[in-house]
């Protein structure tokens, strides 16, 4: 019989990942999926960090989001309410909350390995 359909309610979210400048809460991980919320207080700016080979799907329900990348993190995009965002594989990125409420947002990513890596910053 396969696994039965379960239902993950807010107060059994757990907190996971960390990077500075974010709580994410994880709703749950099964073998190649990561599923969860983050939340980055208005006028916050994260840590550094990439989610290795996972590909990250990112659907903005509160808030602002801006994510820097690139070359020493000089490109930007910016997302609000109701935008979906995609993070390949790899891409060193910081996001920030330029709004004046906290930004919430639902993450799926896809992958294998650790979901999240703190590093200093993108390279030059």
């Amino acid at each position: 019989m396969a696994a039965p359909i379960r239902v993950v309610r807010p107060a059994d979210l757990v907190d996971a990942d960390p990077t500075v400048g974010m709580r994410r809460q994880l709703a749950f991980a099964v073998e190649g999926l990561w599923v969860g919320l983050v939340h980055t207080d208005a006028g916050a700016v994260s840590g550094w960090h990439h989610h290795g080979e996972h590909d990250t799907g990112i659907y903005l329900l509160t808030g602002g989001m801006r994510l820097d990348f690139g070359a020493g993190g000089s490109t930007s995009v910016e997302a609000g309410p109701g935008d979906f965002v995609q993070v390949p594989p790899w891409v060193v990125h910081r996001e920030a909350n330029p709004g004046t409420e906290t930004a919430t947002a639902v993450i799926a990513r896809s992958g294998r390995g650790e979901p999240t890596v703190n590093v200093d910053g993108p390279e030059s």
